[in-house]
């Protein structure tokens, strides 16, 4: 019986597994011949789509790790292509309605459309090629207006001739700048960046009106600190026509946005960090599968050199001392013409930017907000005049003419020109300016505590406008100094045969002793006013200004670059004393201004610039460059802190100023002396105030 059980077991297997099969059977012949055309549709129907996700933008810091730039968590209202309507009627509805509800919030919106956004239409000015680009994608003539624009736009996206002239241009805009900005399934578009939470919610709301618009959370770009070295930090915006053909072989997409101006653009390859991908499976319209494949890495996290600290107080320094010049009553005051400037400080030893500021200046966040207010501000805020102010350097030069005729020789520590005032060398021709007083004999450390024009006037003419020139390149004067930035830094030029020549001049003999002075055709900027000190501070050795410290990933738990010194240039001493002689003047320099009595000056201000009150020597030159006539000068100074151990180099620049010098003093205690603050004049009590401005000053102080 029990092998009777077995068999019959056996047998009713068989017969449902053949049942099975043939059920299977039958149906896939059913597939293939009755459903094929079918499931072949569907197939085919079937694809995939890949679209970027972008990557954080690194963050920006100062020197003590201090944010200055930072991404905070925002909402941005994209269109995604794969969700978005085909028909015309419906995606004119999705992007007007969007654009309206975003107008209730006071929201912004992505308008490429180079025409104004109220009728009478015309062109936005100084958009030429983007206007060119739309009258092509228009199919307007060369000559169409830009009526003739939005009404060929209206047609070619089928906007309802019910909507007014005002809600045809926001739909037109908006259509026109996905078109422009390569609106696609792997390339979506950002309709309005960091929304408020009440635009979000009422945008969900009607999100059955609005197929293919969503919200995102992302990373938005954030100025925390907008008056801490704007020019330097720059902006971010999207990409142009221009900036896209240079860009798009490193992977940059139309609606990118990158850096565009300043460290933002210049660590673009850092900040930018890598795109990840979403991917979609669609079919009939419908998106049925949608994964990140690989995620975004956000960009690299950049450290600055400078402080912010030190930063603000070496930008208020300058600005309180403009303003102490200009506002001086006394009929002997110099300087009440002040009103521009700049100063800037490096670390002696390594190159690397501890401050530049610049006067007047603006805040990064009122640029982003309104540029055009910021623009039309009085004397060229947007004019960085730490790295860009092209400026004669006055007798800050002598240095250099002293440097280059010890190390060559052709004068020695203990040679000696006598001074009369006058220099007679031509008995035609006496050169203007002549010098500040009648000095007699003095040798070149006198000659530069003195500055006597003299002096240099001999020496440079005995030492050759070639050597001087070449002294000046090494000096970095009139070179490219390596800071990050690239081209916002001005090179400049100094005096020789070959600038003349090339700005059209014709050189005389008499130049020479002017470029020894610091005038003729020589301007510089003050960064490299501030790299000239450094290098005699470093005896001959210039290091590149730099002021990118380093680099992390975004996370902060490794470092991925970290700046080193770099030596520009060397001037070897020839001699062994060629740069603790120029040193020597440039301390005693320092040391003379304690005998110097200003009686037009205030108490307040003549007593607390003094050097001789420092724990060390001072090091310093000044000049009194002219730049628009004899009696428009300015006033500049450059030096190093301290003399015998130099850590700090510094420059400072006023235009139609006077007194530079008196800054200097403050700014090494601001670097130096924790306890030391640096108020702005408005924070001043009336004492004070009125004490710094007094006309009058005890002649027995000195």
């Amino acid at each position: 019986m029990r092998e009777v059980a077995e068999k019959l077991r056996f047998v009713l297997m068989l017969i449902l597994t053949l049942m099975i099969v043939s059920l299977g059977v039958l149906r896939l012949m059913r597939i293939q011949l009755v459903e094929g055309d079918e499931y072949l549709e569907k197939s085919k129907s079937v694809r995939v789509a890949a679209q970027v996700i972008n990557a954080p933008r690194g963050e920006i810091m100062d020197k003590n790790g201090e944010y200055l730039v930072k991404n905070r968590s925002g909402f941005n209202v994209v269109a995604l292509k794969a969700f978005f309507p085909d028909d015309n009627e419906t995606a004119d509805h999705a992007v007007y309605k969007t654009a309206c509800v975003l107008s209730e919030y006071g929201c912004e919106w992505t308008d490429v459309l180079p025409v104004t956004d109220k009728p009478p239409f015309e062109f936005l000015p100084d958009r030429d090629r983007d206007v060119e680009r739309l009258r092509k994608a228009a199919g307007v003539q060369v000559y169409g207006t830009a009526e003739d624009c939005i009404t060929a736009l209206r047609l070619m996206y089928g906007v309802d001739e019910e909507y007014d002239e005002r809600a045809a241009r926001v739909t037109v805009g908006l259509r026109y700048s996905m078109q422009a900005m390569d609106f696609s399934v792997s390339n979506r578009f950002t309709v309005a960046e960091d929304v408020p939470m009440e635009a979000v919610v009422a945008l969900k709301e009607l999100s059955d009106e609005l197929p293919g618009i969503d919200i995102s959370e992302e990373a938005v770009r954030v100025n925390l600190i907008g008056d801490v070295v704007p020019h330097l930090i720059g902006t971010v915006g999207l990409i142009s026509a221009e900036e896209y053909d240079a860009y798009k072989d490193s992977g940059y997409a139309l609606n990118d946005k990158i850096g565009k101006g300043g460290i933002e653009k210049a660590m673009e390859p850092l900040l930018r960090g890598t795109k990840g991908e979403r991917s979609f499976e669609i079919s009939e319209g419908e998106v049925i599968k949608d994964e990140v494949t690989s995620p975004a890495v956000p960009g690299c996290t950049v450290k600055l050199t400078v402080e912010s600290g030190f930063q603000r107080e070496i930008q208020t320094l300058l600005e309180n001392h403009i303003a102490w010049l200009s506002s001086q009553t006394s009929p002997e005051a110099k300087g009440t013409g002040a009103d521009a400037g700049a100063a800037v400080v490096l670390d002696a030893r390594t190159g690397a930017l501890l401050a530049a500021a610049t006067y007047p200046t603006y805040d990064l966040l009122d640029y982003i907000e309104d540029y055009d207010s910021v623009a039309g501000r009085e004397n060229s805020p947007l004019t960085n005049r730490a790295t860009s102010g092209y400026y004669r350097p006055g007798s800050t030069f002598k240095t250099v003419t002293a440097t280059a005729a010890l190390n060559e020789g052709v004068i020695s520590p203990y040679d000696t020109v006598d001074c009369t005032h006058y220099y007679t060398y031509w008995e035609d021709w006496k050169p203007y300016p002549e010098c500040t007083g009648w000095h007699g004999r003095l040798n070149v450390v006198q000659a530069l505590k003195e500055s006597c024009n003299i002096f240099f006037y001999d020496v440079g003419r005995l030492t050759g406008i070639t050597k001087l020139a070449e002294y000046a390149s090494l000096y970095g004067l009139g070179e490219e100094m390596g800071l990050e930035i690239g081209r916002d830094v001005k090179t400049g030029y100094v005096a020789s045969p070959d600038t003349f020549s090339e700005r059209g001049l014709d050189w005389e003999a008499g130049n020479v002793i002017q470029a020894a002075i610091g005038q003729s055709d020589t301007y510089i900027t003050p960064l490299q006013m501030a790299a000239q000190a450094m290098t005699i501070a470093n005896k001959g050795v210039r290091y590149q200004t730099y002021m990118v410290d380093s680099a992390y990933d975004y996370n902060m738990t490794s470092c991925v670059y970290q700046a080193q010194p770099v030596v520009a240039a060397q001037i070897p001493d020839k001699t062994g004393y060629t740069f603790s002689t120029v040193t020597q003047g440039m301390i005693e320099a320092g040391r003379f201004e304690q005998y110097i009595n200003y009686p037009h000056c205030s108490d307040y201000y003549t007593q607390s610039y003094l050097l001789t009150d420092l724990p060390y020597d001072t090091a310093i030159k000044t000049g009194t460059p002219q730049m628009r006539g004899k009696e428009d000068t300015d006033s500049a100074v450059i030096g190093f802190y301290p003399a015998d151990d130099p850590q700090i180099a510094f420059a400072v620049y006023i235009e139609h100023g006077e007194y530079s010098k008196f800054m200097v003093k403050d700014i090494i205690r601001a670097y130096f002396d924790d306890s030391f603050i640096v108020r702005p004049l408005s924070e001043w009590t009336e004492e004070e105030a009125v004490q710094a401005l007094s006309d009058t000053q005890d002649p027995d102080t000195f």
